[in-house]
This record gives C-alpha cells, structure tokens and sequence, in this order.
C-alpha cells in the first residue's frame, strides 16, 4: 500500500490533485483510515492513475476522461486522436522539458525549484483575491490580507489569498526542494507585478533565510518583501466544511458567460442541469440538488481565474462558502461565499 505522496510521486500527480480526484470519482483510493481520514493506494491503481494524468495532460476534459478511463484500447485511441486534432497546438507546446536545475545552498536556507510558467500561472490565479488597501484601511487584518501566504515544502508549495469573501489557493509540485518546510507573505501586489517576469524562466527558485526572500530567475535576483503577523487559519476554514450536499462539474466558458450582466444570481441545481434564473440552463454531472445566490462579479473572477473548460462546485449549504475547484487543475481551488436569496 502507498500513502498519498508515495503514490503522488510513482504516478507523477500531486497529492492536491489525487484528492480532487477521489472526490471526482475518477480514481478513488483503495481504502482510507476511518480515524484519520489518510488514503491509501496499490500498486494495481498505477496504470489507470497514470493513464489518467495523460488524458489530463492533454486537456481531455473530465466529463469524457471518465468514459475513456474505462474503454477498450480502440474505443480509448479514437477518442484520443479526436480530441488531439483540436489541441494540436497546446499538446506539442506541453510536451517541453525541463532542465535540472544545479545550485549550492547554504544550510540555513530553504529553496524551492518551480517551474516559471507554472508559478507564473499559480500568481495570476491567487493574487486578485487578496484584499486591497482601499477596502480595508480600518480592518484589523488589513496589512496581512493584502499578502499572499506561500507554504514551501518538500511535496507542495502552497499559495493562499483571501478577502474574507473569497478565498483561493493553488499547490504547486517542486522540480526540487532543500531545507526546512517554511512559510512567508509576501504583498500581493508585489508577486502580481512578477509574474510576467518568472513566466519568462524555464526554472525559477523561491528562496527564503536569515537574510530575507527572493525569486531567482536565470542568475537575477528578486527581493522579495516578507511581511510579519499571523496569517488567518485557511486550512481550519477549509476542514471546516461541511460534506457537500450537491457537486457538480460544469462548463467554465458557459457559466462565465452567463454571468455576464447580472449583479445577483440563483442557481437551481440538480444532477444534470443548472439553471440560471429560469433563463439558462447548463449541462452538470454530479450529484445532489439545491437552490443558491451568488454576487455575479465574485463568482465570476473565481471562474476567470482558473483554467481548462470544466469547474467542480462542492456546495455546503445555502450559508457556507461554495468550493470552486479547476476541473482541468485540480491544485487550484476558490472557496466563494454566497449571498442571500429573497423569497
């Protein structure tokens, strides 16, 4: 039996993503503890786990990765070709490699190695749910939720922003990791304005020690201001929640669209529709039904920032923060907190 990391690590996926998957039901594990809730893999899970993170990585959206999962070869081959012919583009750029990259460390730091264009991607995502100033001058959060918190450890490195209306976070899988797990904040506004910058490696590092932080991008350094206080529990908020009542995938391109215009919407949910206002109705899969509202724009900068054309909603209840989640990535995740609806 493997833990979620050992498996993560044998199939190439990381534990975020294992886990969305699970609540997919895609690739549940083989069992999990009942007192601590750890799940567990066999080495008979590696081939469709693998398989599954091809069809991911091409971009295979998830409504039909779960018919793919199980056909035969030839059944499996034409839905592949199919879907390639309208991703050509994007499937050969993803197939670039990435060199490993060689440094010397001095024992009291801690350096993550990631991707430039996936942290680039990961900024993007998590920085608009920061707070800004003007909004929060008088708050007695101000200062730390204009941060963006980031967790650097050996599996992951977690990125987190929150207005206390929204809340996002996006994982990361370190090409290499040394030192101790550590965490920071960092102005949002800054890592905003360096996105574009680490986009442009092929490799950057997250450095952080004695000495301070940076980002370190081809041999240039860039300092990184590290604000002090203690960030708002996100993870308690998160194991919080309550069992979703309703979850469903559905359409990300749609759904923004539909949004367009409105200030207030209600969603009437059920396991194969979603319907707007008695005026838009969008396929779902899922399970589960209920009636919610949400502030259009909220929703909508959720929606924006994630990627691929599906999201997962996982809906507690009428009063508690929905999860929005990347169908096409599953180490992005937005929690939205929903309005009131009259009558």
């Amino acid at each position: 039996m493997f833990t979620i990391s050992e498996f993560a690590r044998l199939v190439g996926l990381a534990p975020s993503a294992l886990r969305f998957y699970d609540d997919c039901g895609v690739l549940p594990p083989a069992s999990v503890d009942e007192t601590n809730g750890y799940r567990y893999y066999t080495p008979s899970q590696e081939a469709r786990a693998r398989l599954l993170r091809d069809l991911r990585e091409i971009d295979l959206p998830l409504a039909e990765v779960r018919t793919a999962l199980d056909a035969d070869p030839a059944e499996l081959a034409a839905v592949v070709r199919a879907h390639l012919r309208t991703v050509e583009a994007k499937t050969a750029a993803a197939r670039a490699a990435a060199d490993h990259l060689l440094t010397q460390l001095q024992a009291d730091r801690t350096v993550a190695v990631l991707g430039g264009p996936e942290l680039a991607s990961a900024l993007r995502q998590v920085t608009p749910a920061a707070a800004t100033t003007s909004g929060s001058e008088s708050e007695e959060w101000a200062g730390v939720l204009e941060c963006v918190l980031v967790e650097l450890g050996s599996d992951e490195v977690t990125f987190v922003a929150t207005d206390r209306y929204r809340l996002a976070m996006r994982t990361v899988q370190p090409v290499e990791f040394s030192g101790a797990p550590a965490r920071l904040m960092v102005p949002a506004s800054e890592l905003s304005g360096l996105s574009r910058w680490v986009a442009a490696g092929e490799l950057v590092r997250i450095e952080t020690g004695p000495d301070g932080a940076a980002i370190v991008r081809d041999g240039d350094a860039r300092d990184l201001t590290v604000v002090s206080g203690e960030y708002p529990a996100y993870d308690v908020i998160l194991d919080g929640l309550t069992p979703p009542e309703c979850r469903v995938v559905v359409d990300r391109t749609a759904l923004r669209a539909a949004l367009e215009g409105r200030e207030v919407v209600a969603f009437d949910i059920d396991s194969a529709e979603l319907r707007i206002d008695d005026e838009t109705r969008l396929e779902v899969i899922g399970s589960g039904s209920t009636r919610i509202g949400f502030t259009a724009s909220l929703l909508a900068a959720a929606l924006e920032a994630s990627v691929g054309p599906d999201v997962l909603l996982e809906i507690c209840a009428q009063d508690r923060p929905v999860v929005v989640r990347s169908a096409d990535q599953g180490t992005f995740t937005t929690l939205v907190m929903p309005v009131r609806l009259d009558g």
